[in-house]
């Protein structure tokens, strides 16, 4: 059961961007509280923070003289009283999203900072259903969000000054850079990185080239990271197909409509790294 009164960061939502939150903050040294409603996920979501932990150590990206602060879990929003910065991590659903969102208001009060992370669905359309839309500040960390450190912060036309300045006092005690960028569907990122990521995905399914080669080739000739399918996979398939529909049903672009290999991929639960395949296979997966 959460303690509250010893911790002023709660995250809600104990899946992927919710436990790598969580690492990110307990490494930096805070004490945060884990909501979710299922007991299984704050479970898994623990060792999934422990592994985390350890491989954030062995990269260097946590600061190495800080001591991890402790993580609680609890099942019940109710236990939030006294928490002064939440952030929502849960799925890209904007009516659950507003009504988690509107429970948590409720519990910890006008002075609080609500986060929302999400990697499309505009803040102004989730602020405009809370009891104090002043309250609400959009964040699109990335995964995993403990490993990189620029983050692309939404200010809403309702976000207040002060929920601006508790954001930022949030990120400099995560060490984490900021972008600001204004309100609108997917953001930057999204709008640019999610149709790139579904052209990749039609690529393979239409046999033009393999995922390997795919990303072979937009690493070696023009620079990716990772690839885009490996991206894919590490974002979650489901997730992207839920936030490419998003961002169609928003904007009527139909180079925003999910591909069929990626619609295919999600039916058959491979969901990517968190299922252990996707456009590739992992043998170990980060729980």
């Amino acid at each position: 059961m959460a303690d509250p009164e010893k911790s002023s960061l709660a995250v809600v939502g104990a899946g992927v961007m919710g436990t790598g939150i969580t690492t990110l903050a307990a490494g930096s040294g805070l004490r945060v509280v884990l909501v979710d409603n299922d007991q299984a996920a704050l479970d898994k979501a623990r060792h999934t923070i422990a592994f985390q932990l350890r491989h954030a150590r062995m990269m260097g990206a946590l600061p190495a003289d800080t001591e991890p602060g402790e993580v609680v879990t609890t099942t019940s929003v109710d236990d939030l009283s006294g928490v002064d910065t939440v952030v929502e991590a849960i799925f890209e659903h904007k009516d659950t999203k507003a009504k988690v969102l509107t429970e948590v208001a409720n519990v910890v009060g006008e002075d609080a900072t609500l986060i929302t992370n999400t990697s499309g669905i505009p803040v102004d359309e989730l602020a405009d259903l809370l009891p104090q839309p002043g309250q609400l500040v959009g964040t699109h960390f990335m995964n995993p969000a403990y490993l990189i450190d620029l983050v692309e912060v939404v200010q809403g036309r309702h976000t207040s000054a002060a929920t601006v300045a508790g954001l930022r006092t949030l990120l400099g005690r995560l060490n984490r850079r900021a972008v600001v960028v204004r309100d609108s569907p997917g953001f930057v990122t999204s709008r640019l990185l999610h149709p790139m990521l579904n052209d990749a995905a039609r690529l393979v399914g239409e046999q033009v080239a393999t995922a390997e080669d795919v990303d072979a080739l937009m690493v070696g000739c023009l620079g990716h990271r990772t690839g885009p399918l490996r991206t894919a996979d590490l974002i979650g398939l489901d997730n992207l197909a839920d936030s490419l529909v998003a961002l169609y049903e928003r904007t009527g672009e139909q180079r925003y409509l999910p591909c069929d290999q990626l619609l295919a991929k999600v039916r058959d639960g491979d969901l990517g790294y968190k299922s252990g395949s996707g456009f590739y296979q992992y043998r170990e997966t980060l729980s």
